[in-house]
C-alpha cells in the first residue's frame, strides 16, 4: 500500500493517470510505456516514473506497464471500486450547475444531498438530488454517512458553515468560496478559485503566447 506522505502534486496527477488508463482498457490495449503515457497526459516520463515509485514496483523494465493491473491498482487507491457520496452546501448558480452535472462521467462519485438556507430550495429535488434546509445539515450528514462536502455558499458564511461541517464529521471540503478556511488538523480543504485561475490563464496568454 502507498505511503500517506506522497507529495500533493503526485496525488493531483493520479486521477489523470486513471482516466487515461481507463481509455486504454476500453480500447483493449494491454500495456503502455511511460513514454506513451507521458505523451498522452502531458507529464514528462521521469515525473511519471517518480510518481509511480511511491507505490512500489508497478512496471517492468523493457515491458512498461500492464494496463489492466495498473488500472485495478489506481482504482483501489482512488476508491473507484466503491460509491463515494458527497454533499453540496449552497444551491446558487454554481451549486445548481454542479447538481446538474453531478459527476455524470464517474459512476463511483455522486452528490447525494444538498443544503441551502433559502426557503424556496428547502425540501425540494433538483436533478434527482434532495435539497434539505440548512438546519438539517448535521443530522443528514451523519445519517447518510457523508464526510466530503462541496462548499458554494457566500463568502461571509463560509467559515461558519465549515465549522458546522467539521462538527458533523466532514473530513474533506472542496471550497469554491474566496475565503481561506480554518480547519483542524485531519480535515483537508481543496480551494477552487475560478477568478484566480482565469487571471493566471490571462497572464500566461499575454506573456507566453508568442514564445516558441
Amino acid at each position: 500500500m502507498p505511503s500517506n506522505k506522497i507529495p500533493r502534486a503526485t496525488a493531483r496527477r493520479l486521477p489523470i493517470y486513471y482516466r487515461y488508463l481507463t481509455a486504454l482498457k476500453n480500447n483493449k490495449k494491454e500495456r503502455v510505456s511511460s513514454t506513451e503515457l507521458s505523451q498522452a497526459v502531458q507529464v514528462d516520463s521521469a515525473t511519471i516514473r517518480r510518481d509511480f515509485s511511491y507505490f512500489g514496483e508497478l512496471g517492468k523494465r523493457g515491458y512498461g506497464y500492464d494496463v489492466e493491473s495498473l488500472l485495478k491498482f489506481f482504482m483501489s487507491i482512488l476508491h473507484q471500486d466503491s460509491l463515494v457520496s458527497v454533499a453540496l452546501v449552497g444551491v446558487g448558480s454554481l451549486g445548481s450547475a454542479l447538481l446538474n452535472f453531478n459527476f455524470r462521467q464517474d459512476a463511483n462519485l455522486r452528490i447525494g444531498a444538498a443544503f441551502d438556507s433559502k426557503p424556496e430550495y428547502a425540501n425540494t429535488v433538483m436533478s434527482g438530488i434532495p435539497i434539505y434546509p440548512s438546519e438539517e445539515l448535521e443530522k443528514q450528514l451523519k445519517e447518510q454517512q457523508i464526510n466530503i462536502a462541496i462548499l458554494t455558499v457566500q463568502g461571509e458564511h463560509a467559515q461558519e458553515v465549515t465549522d458546522r461541517l467539521v462538527d458533523a464529521g466532514v473530513k474533506g471540503i472542496m471550497n469554491f468560496t474566496p475565503v481561506r478556511l480554518s480547519v483542524p488538523e485531519g480535515v483537508q480543504v481543496q480551494n477552487i478559485d475560478l477568478t484566480n485561475e482565469l487571471q493566471t490563464l490571462i497572464y500566461f496568454i499575454k506573456n507566453y503566447s508568442d514564445e516558441d
